[in-house]
C-alpha cells in the first residue's frame, strides 16, 4: 500500500481544496492509501474523510519567518513518521514549505500541483521574483510539476520554473454528472428576492483581490440604468464581502447587486441564472467557469490564465482583456440586450467539450502520474 500525503494550505472554499478532498477519498484504496496535511481552520475540514486528516499546527496563509519555520519542522515529521512515499502538495505557500519539508524528509516522489500562482503581473518586482525564484529552487526536486491549464503551463516555461519533461496537464476536476442541476427557477429566484422576469447574471468565487469582485459591483452599477431587469449575483464569502455590500447600498444597489456570501446550491443557482461572469485578475482555470458551460450559460470573463482554454470570444461567450472593464461591460450589455445572441452562445456553451474536466478522470490521471513515478527509473528530478 503506497502512502500519499497531500498538503494544502488551509481547507478553505475553492476548486483546489474540493479536489484534493475528493481525491484523497478517491484513489484506489487496494493501491493508496492518502491522508491530507493541513493547517488548522479551515470553512470545509468537515468534509474530510474521517481519520484523513492531519492538522499541521504551525501551517497558515499569512508569511511568518518563525511560523513558517515551525511549519517546516512540523512537516517533516509528521512526513517521516507516517511514511510517506508519495508527497502531493497544493497551493502556493503549502506548495513551498510542503516540498521542502518532503526532501528533508527523504520522500521518495514529490508531485505539485499549480492551482494557478502565488506570483502574477501586478505584483511589486521584488515580491514577484521571489515567489518565481522559490518555485524555481523547489521545481528541481519535484518529480512532477501539474498544470491545470495551459495557459499556467506557458507560463512556467517563460518563466523558467521546472524542465518541460516534468510537466503535466490533469484538469481541475468536476463532477459533470451535477451539471445541469434540476431545479425550479421560479423557486430559487425568489429565494434570492428575484422574480420570473429577471435577467440573472451570476458570479461564483472568493470575494478577494485575485477574483476583483469590485469590478463585478462597477459592471452592475454601468448595466442596471440600461437593462432595467438585469440582476447581478455574485456567490462567495471572503475578506472583502461586508465592504461590498456596504458599497452596494451606498450606491442604492442593494436589491440589484447582491452579495449572498457561501452557500451550498450553486449548482441549482447556475441553472436559475442566465448568464456567468468572472472579472479575475488572475486564475488557474476557474471550475465554476466549467460548472456554467455544462449548465449551458454564456460566459463574460476576462482572459485570465486558463479562462482562455475553454472560452472562445463569440462561440461561447465573450473574453475581454484582462481588466479592461469597458470592455467587459460593452459584451455584458450585447448579452443583456440580445436575447437570440443568449441563446446561440448558450448554444455553444452546452456543447463545449468538457470531458477532459470530470473529475472521476482527473483522478485517474493522478494514479496513473504516482504509479509511473514510483517506477524505476522514471523520476526525473535535476
Amino acid at each position: 500500500m503506497v502512502k500519499v500525503a497531500h498538503i494544502i494550505t488551509r481547507l478553505d472554499f475553492g476548486g483546489a481544496q474540493a479536489n484534493t478532498l475528493y481525491t484523497a477519498s478517491a484513489l484506489d484504496r487496494a493501491r493508496f492509501d492518502a491522508l491530507i496535511l493541513s493547517g488548522p481552520g479551515g470553512l470545509l475540514e468537515s468534509k474530510a474523510e474521517a481519520g484523513r486528516l492531519i492538522p499541521v499546527r504551525c501551517l497558515a496563509r499569512e508569511i511568518d519567518p518563525f511560523k513558517d519555520t515551525a511549519a517546516f519542522f512540523e512537516l517533516s515529521a509528521l512526513l517521516r513518521g507516517m511514511g510517506a512515499a508519495i508527497v502531493h502538495t497544493h497551493s502556493s505557500k503549502a506548495g513551498i514549505l510542503g516540498r521542502l519539508a518532503a526532501a528533508a524528509a527523504g520522500v521518495p516522489v514529490i508531485v505539485h500541483t499549480f492551482h494557478g500562482f502565488g506570483f502574477h503581473p501586478r505584483q511589486n518586482f521584488f515580491k514577484r521574483r521571489t515567489y518565481i525564484l522559490l518555485e524555481k529552487i523547489c521545481a528541481r526536486f519535484t518529480d512532477a510539476l501539474v498544470f491545470v491549464s495551459r495557459s499556467n503551463m506557458r507560463t512556467a516555461l517563460e518563466a523558467g520554473i521546472g524542465s518541460p519533461e516534468k510537466y503535466r496537464l490533469i484538469r481541475s476536476g468536476v463532477k459533470l454528472s451535477g451539471y445541469p442541476a434540476v431545479v425550479d427557477r421560479p423557486a430559487k429566484r425568489e429565494e434570492l428576492g428575484l422574480s420570473t422576469g429577471d435577467t440573472v447574471v451570476l458570479s461564483i468565487g472568493n470575494a478577494k483581490p485575485q477574483k476583483n469582485p469590485w469590478h463585478f459591483l462597477e459592471a452592475a452599477a454601468r448595466l442596471s440604468p440600461l437593462h432595467p431587469s438585469a440582476r447581478f449575483v455574485f456567490v462567495g464569502g471572503g475578506e472583502q464581502l461586508e465592504k461590498l455590500r456596504a458599497a452596494a447600498r451606498d450606491r442604492g444597489l442593494e436589491k440589484t447587486c447582491l452579495f449572498t456570501g457561501w452557500r451550498k446550491d450553486s449548482a441549482e443557482l447556475l441553472a436559475a441564472s442566465d448568464i456567468f461572469v468572472l472579472t479575475s485578475l488572475w486564475e488557474g482555470l476557474p471550475r465554476s467557469l466549467v460548472e456554467a458551460f455544462k449548465t449551458g450559460l454564456p460566459a463574460v470573463c476576462y482572459s485570465t490564465d486558463g479562462v482562455t482554454d475553454i472560452l472562445k470570444d463569440g462561440v461561447n461567450g465573450f473574453c475581454p482583456g484582462q481588466g479592461n472593464l469597458d470592455a467587459f461591460c460593452s459584451a455584458l450589455s450585447s448579452l443583456l440586450g440580445d436575447p437570440e445572441l443568449r441563446r446561440r452562445l448558450a448554444a455553444g456553451a452546452a456543447a463545449t467539450d468538457l470531458r477532459e474536466f470530470e473529475i472521476d478522470y482527473m483522478v485517474k490521471q493522478q494514479e496513473e502520474l504516482y504509479e509511473e513515478l514510483l517506477s524505476p527509473g522514471k523520476r526525473t528530478k535535476k
